[in-house]
């Protein structure tokens, strides 16, 4: 009898563990191919002759073509299933990744990066919307923690392989592990995933969420705003820290993905137990924490000095976006089932994901054409504290 009890309240808790399972380790595998190659893209660009604009133009023209199509796919998801899009997405992550073999020059690695977007736009906005469509209730935070898991697990994971890749190998070797990573990605969302059927979808009868809707409604534009300061941030860093520790320190690509992993798998450790504390604890306030966390860390990242003064730097930003960002999906998918449109909110998330990679990428490069490759870092400290004082402001009135 005690042991019916457990196996019954383990069901009720997660009574959709396949499709989660089957989402989580196809977002890992295919994340990892794509953390693989994109932390050295950046040397790559530099080596074939990009300025620092252009190598914000590589990582904006993904966020370019990503923020274009993000609504579309998503309310066009919230319609008529998720499966297909996830299924024609990763294919084209795997096209992407021969196109990067066989079109070596500044020029294709833009336009690569553009159709790269397109892809994206129709893996993570729809995944997230299917995992929050899953979710129980009062379990919001718990569980996207733990899916995020995956891509935070994956993203630490992908650029210590690439490292060791590219100074074992070469760069195409980098290319061809992360088209291998998007078919192994494919091959378990055909299979495992249930037909669009079968598919538990709450919206097929209700129409997406606006955009003056969205414009309306104080917590999904606070939602927006911070996320999007959030990813500033990563963009900055993403793009230019590469670039700054093989100039200033001339080390092996292995030491910057190690520099890079170490950030994003400090984040990804915290998403767990601060999803878990995001249900229990006011939302608000951990958010508020986190931010301050990472505007600390950008400025650690401006005046480091050295290689472990890097380390720190990156720590700190990672646990402050391991603190924050649970809170932020959990307030996302309570949004999303209170308007019954979980792809449309989930596409405004991914929507301040894009905007904030794509501006912040291309305004660093300006800053660093203009002035100093360490001019970079302050523009994220300033839009971090700013995007932080407006969810501040917006949520004032709300407990949550």
């Amino acid at each position: 009898m005690m042991m019916l009890k457990k196996q019954n309240k383990t069901k009720i808790i997660f009574p959709h563990k396949g499709i989660f399972l089957t989402l989580f380790f196809t977002v890992f595998i295919t994340v990892t191919g794509v953390g693989i190659v994109v932390p050295l893209l950046p040397v790559y660009a530099y080596k074939l002759g990009a300025t620092g604009f252009y190598v914000g133009m590589i990582f904006g023209a993904f966020s370019f073509s990503r923020t274009i199509f993000l609504p579309f796919f998503g309310r066009l998801s919230d319609k008529t299933g998720r499966k297909p899009f996830i299924i024609i997405g990763l294919s084209g992550y795997a096209f992407v990744a021969g196109s990067f073999i066989f079109f070596p020059s500044i020029n294709s690695l833009i336009i690569i990066r553009f159709f790269q977007g397109i892809a994206s736009a129709m893996i993570m906005p729809v995944v997230q919307a299917y995992i929050g469509e899953i979710t129980p209730p009062q379990k919001e935070g718990w569980t996207m923690g733990l899916f995020n898991m995956s891509m935070f697990a994956s993203l630490s994971l992908g650029p210590f392989l690439g490292g060791i890749i590219n100074d074992i190998w070469s760069m195409n070797t980098s290319f061809a592990f992360m088209g291998i990573s998007a078919v192994l990605g494919l091959i378990l969302s055909i299979f495992f995933l249930p037909p669009v059927s079968k598919e538990f979808i709450k919206t097929h009868d209700r129409d997406p969420v606006s955009w003056f809707s969205i414009i309306k409604d104080r917590t999904l534009l606070a939602l927006f705003v911070f996320r999007f300061g959030y990813i500033f941030c990563i963009g900055v860093i993403w793009c230019f820290l590469p670039l700054f520790v093989d100039i200033q320190f001339s080390l092996s690509s292995t030491s910057t993905g190690v520099l890079l992993m170490i950030g994003i798998l400090i984040s990804g450790i915290f998403h767990l137990p601060m999803g878990y504390v995001a249900d229990k604890f006011n939302k608000k306030i951990i958010v508020i924490i986190g931010g301050l966390l990472c505007i600390l860390g950008m400025f650690m990242l401006t005046f480091a000095r050295s290689y472990n003064g890097l380390i720190v730097a990156v720590s700190v930003f990672g646990l402050g976006g391991g603190i924050s960002m649970p809170a932020i999906m959990a307030l996302a998918v309570i949004k999303g089932n209170e308007k019954k449109a979980m792809a449309s909110v989930m596409s405004i998330i991914t929507l301040a994901h894009s905007s904030g990679m794509m501006i912040g990428s291309i305004v660093a490069g300006i800053a660093i054409d203009s002035f100093e490759l360490k001019f970079a870092f302050p523009c994220g400290i300033i839009i971090m504290i700013f995007t932080t004082i407006i969810f501040l402001f917006l949520k004032k009135n709300q407990d949550l």
